[in-house]
């Protein structure tokens, strides 16, 4: 997580925001962190192990309202998907009702403004989108710049996003809402519960089944007191869904990708449809084709190190003869891999699984291998 910046002798820092939930997080006894301009729950009483854990064995209930939330709406869907794909390379188009889709916002270089995830709403018409914290301002002015006059942007600031994920979260899930149970995993759906229009998308970023959950704010406390209420549900902070969002290979923006990343150099290219490679047509489109005929000259790599020592952000990669390669972005001893791992950028003739390089680590070189991803299976469930 990137620390926030200092405010300096003359400019006070701007006083940080809370979500709907913070007084229920302040019950809980989280340790709270300022976190994309938010005061945001980083561990409860049990630390980060204990959370990650629980998360892999029952079911994690997180709060994730700094997330950004907004409907793209038009005259109908196609108007709409055009629109959208000019922004994105993923396919948009071929959305069916109810399904999500995993893209990236691309400047005019092809770098990464942010990723998101976009749903066609049950409706048919138009599309429900949430993008990270730290960028929702500016993925929204420039979504906005973009579109034409026939097609809006409607943030949602009046709306809370909760996370259950793990292996209990469809059962829990299904007591308060039965019929989130037939979702398929990267599906959703608007549902109600006690009279509040909540909206179900069966996703999550830690690896497990899990649903995202977005309600009104002023019904999220309850909502939430919901599902802690259940046995098998505890709170997790932002600690264990870093250390999860690791082992399950998902890359976190402004750590593992920037503006000056593209999709194919953060091994992301499997979210660009087979038309959108092909046609081109979105900002951004002809580094992301070039790299995809020609190959990028850096990629995202897992590395699985030796020993415990974890390999943090900027710590130089080598190869077994030291010859430079590139530096770590995200990296930690995680619980469930039992194993101190780490994303890394190298060059494509170092990123095949199995090449052995090194981590500079307190001015030692450490052995590592890179990878195969994720480093702790997926347990998605594709039908319902």
């Amino acid at each position: 997580m990137s620390a926030a910046p200092a405010a300096t002798d003359h400019e006070a820092a701007p006083p940080l925001r809370q979500t709907p939930l913070a007084a229920l997080h302040r019950e809980l006894g989280a340790k709270l962190v300022p976190f994309a301009g938010y005061e945001m729950p980083v561990s409860y009483a049990t630390g980060i192990v204990k959370e990650h854990t629980h998360v892999r064995q029952r079911a994690g209930f997180f709060d994730v309202s700094h997330m950004g939330q907004a409907r793209i709406t038009g005259a109908d869907f196609e108007t709409v998907a055009a629109a959208f794909e000019r922004l994105v390379p993923g396919d948009i188009a071929g959305l069916k009702r109810g399904q999500i889709r995993y893209t990236q916002l691309l400047n005019d270089e092809g770098g990464i403004i942010d990723d998101l995830m976009a749903t066609r709403e049950a409706d048919g018409t138009g599309l429900f989108l949430v993008v990270n914290a730290s960028r929702k301002e500016v993925d929204f002015a420039h979504i906005a710049a973009h579109l034409p006059p026939t097609v809006t942007l409607a943030p949602l600031a009046d709306r809370a996003l909760v996370a259950l994920q793990g292996p209990d979260a469809a059962r829990v899930l299904a007591r308060q809402l039965p019929e989130a149970a037939s979702l398929a995993f990267m599906t959703a759906g608007a549902l109600d519960w006690r009279g509040a229009a909540v909206f179900v998308s069966r996703s999550g970023y830690t690896g497990e089944d899990g649903f995202e959950i977005s309600v009104p704010a002023d019904a999220a406390e309850a909502f939430a007191r919901s599902l802690l209420a259940h046995p098998e549900v505890e709170a997790i902070g932002l600690g264990a869904r870093d250390t999860l969002r690791l082992e399950a290979g998902l890359p976190l923006y402004g750590q593992d990708m920037d503006e000056t990343t593209s999709p194919v150099e953060a091994a992301l290219d499997f979210s660009i449809g087979k038309r959108r490679r092909r046609d081109g047509g979105f900002i951004g489109a002809e580094r992301v084709q070039r790299e995809l005929a020609d190959g990028p000259a850096r990629v995202r790599v897992g590395l699985r190190l030796e020993g415990r020592s974890a390999a943090r952000t900027h710590m130089k990669i080598a190869s077994e003869t030291g010859e430079a390669l590139g530096e770590i972005t995200s990296g930690a001893y995680t619980p469930t891999a039992a194993a101190s791992v780490a994303f890394g950028y190298v060059p494509p003739r170092s990123s095949a699984p199995g090449t052995p390089v090194a981590v500079e680590i307190r001015g030692a070189f450490q052995p590592a291998r890179v990878a195969s991803l994720p480093f702790v299976p997926h347990r998605y469930v594709r039908k319902a």
